[in-house]
């Protein structure tokens, strides 16, 4: 498995400039193998994991679970 190392704000002010999605960058990113994103935090401290599937097919079924678990907890909040 492949590491790749993520500075998560450039990343997601990336987003915001390209008006892209992570899923869509996630998409870009397959190519068979599988791959562990690491998101940094300005002090290269660890943030979180993802492990990247490899295939676009397991992707966009992570994609609807997240959403699914996204949803539950803005309601819980609300």
């Amino acid at each position: 498995m492949k590491n790749i190392q993520i500075k998560a704000k450039d990343f997601f002010e990336m987003l915001k400039l390209k008006g892209a999605s992570m899923w869509e960058i996630f998409a870009q990113m397959i190519d068979g193998e599988e791959k562990e994103l690491i998101f940094l935090d300005e002090n290269d401290d660890v943030l979180f994991h993802y492990t990247l599937p490899k295939t676009l097919e397991q992707l966009l079924e992570e994609q609807k679970i997240f959403a699914k678990e996204y949803a539950e907890k803005l309601s819980q909040v609300n």
